[in-house]
């Protein structure tokens, strides 16, 4: 006979009360305690990683490595360098940080390979059930080791998995019905994403889109930004509440009709390069399933080759947040060497594709601000010297590239362009920005492709899926 300790069938009563109490709710009363809740740990999630990401960092790149990658403006906005102390040691420090992420993901959880954002939008069609505990401690650690270390990747994935994570744990243990326990899960993945981000309402909006192609789902709005705005005040509670990338255009106006054009420009490019971005990242995944040897070894080669790249270009090791916030000044970009901004952002879709593609464990939110940055900046640096209508500064092209490129290839156009104004304080841009992600989606879309390959059509094919 199986006998059941005290302390655990006291959890299993207050569970269940708790359970009958949110249950029985009106719909208000429900998703104000639920929202609070979830909001709370999102943040506190949020704050665990950001902290385990900086302490890893400074150990692995900038300590064993000797590489001090630049900052953005709300990590500190250190100026960093391009230089590497020791440059022997970047491919084996890389190489390291992934052996050590896939020893952890594929002996404890394997499901926290990759970017994590679809194993939750998943979540939300299949099972809003199915997220282990110990994936969302797996996908902490792994995560900080993996971009620590110097891997391409975006701190994103793992906190939206975290409160993903929660939202699951909510819907096992207070037995929520299936649509509450969706609605649990989406809104944990757009408030872990907005409070890291540092933009609520952004995340919020992202709850209600992320997990389809084409559709919104009304019913999550109110609850999303009761969680969002709780999580991005607990984790600026923390870690202070600017903008990510400071106020960056905030002195910008959209007057001379013929920027229309360059911005036009820029969409029609982040788009085909969001295209790129999906394409090259979902053929490196399925070329590492399909190779032989061990899954733990696969995540060390694909470090190993982004530290080799990297001594060519250092831009692509880590997050690259520093070098968003570079090429929005014009004296940084104009100080970075010409080729180096038309090649990253090809780079960088080549150095995330190895670092999370091969099994690593990090996002792909992240990195697809820096391509779109980049994107944007290599279009200002080409027009600047002869085109009219050019703004004296790269800021809104370089916004407007984050907006096109990664608003379009995760179908989520509305939601990226205000995750990015809130994150560079640029709400001016959203103007002309409306014809380059327009534009970029509109790409996308004809192609059929997204970056999420667990996103669904819209809401009736969502009522059609199993479970």
């Amino acid at each position: 006979m199986i006998r059941v300790a005290p302390g655990s069938r006291a959890l299993r009563s207050i569970g269940t009360s708790a359970g009958n109490w949110i249950r029985t709710s009106g719909y208000t009363r429900k998703w104000l305690v639920l929202g609070v809740v979830i909001g709370i740990v999102a943040g506190l999630g949020a704050v665990v990683f950001y902290v385990a990401l900086s302490e890893a960092t400074q150990l692995l790149i900038v300590g064993i490595g000797g590489y001090h990658p630049p900052t953005a403006a709300g990590d500190g906005g250190a100026v960093g360098s391009r230089e590497f102390t020791r440059p022997w040691a970047i491919p084996l420090v890389v190489c390291l940080g992934g052996l050590v992420s896939g020893i952890i993901v594929f002996t404890l959880a394997p499901e926290a390979e990759g970017h994590g954002t679809d194993a939750a939008i998943d979540a939300v069609h299949r099972d809003p059930r199915m997220i282990r505990v110990r994936v969302v401690l797996v996908k902490l650690v792994a995560s900080a080791i993996t971009i620590g270390s110097g891997g391409s990747g975006g701190r994103e994935g793992p906190t939206a998995q975290i409160s993903a994570g929660f939202g699951s744990l909510l819907a096992r243990r207070l037995d929520l019905s299936p649509r509450d326990g969706r609605i649990a899960v989406a809104i944990g993945i757009g408030s872990g994403i907005g409070a890291i981000f540092g933009a609520p309402l952004g995340g919020a909006v992202l709850c209600c889109t992320i997990p389809y192609k084409e559709d919104f789902d009304f019913e999550v709005l109110v609850p999303a930004l009761v969680t969002s705005i709780v999580s991005y005040t607990v984790f600026g509670s923390f870690l202070g509440f600017g903008p990510l990338f400071g106020y960056a255009a905030q002195d910008y106006v959209f007057d001379t009709p013929v920027q229309l054009v360059w911005f036009a420009l820029i969409g029609v490019l982040g788009g085909l390069i969001g295209l790129l971005y999906s394409g090259t990242f979902y053929t490196a995944v399925d070329l590492t399933h399909r190779l032989p040897g061990s899954r733990i070894v696969k995540p060390a080669v694909g470090g190993l080759l982004v530290g080799l790249m990297a001594l060519v270009l250092p831009e692509v090791l880590g997050s690259g947040y520093g070098w968003i916030q570079q090429s929005m000044a014009r004296a940084d970009l104009t100080a970075i060497p010409l080729w180096v901004v038309l090649l990253l952002p090809f780079a960088k879709i080549l150095a995330t594709s190895l670092s999370i593609g091969s099994g690593g464990s990090g996002g792909i939110f992240g990195p697809g601000m820096v391509i779109g940055a980049f994107t944007g900046a290599a279009v200002w640096r080409l027009l600047e010297p002869f085109a009219p209508g050019v703004p004296d500064n790269p800021a809104p092209f370089v916004i407007v590239g984050m907006m096109a490129c990664f608003g379009s290839i995760a179908r989520a156009p509305l939601a990226v362009m205000l995750m990015v104004a809130e994150m560079t304080g640029s709400v001016g841009v959203l103007v002309p920005g409306m014809i380059a992600v327009g534009l970029a989606y509109l790409i996308v879309r004809r192609s059929g492709k997204t970056i999420y390959r667990a996103q669904l059509e819209n809401r009736a094919e969502a009522r059609l899926a199993p479970g």
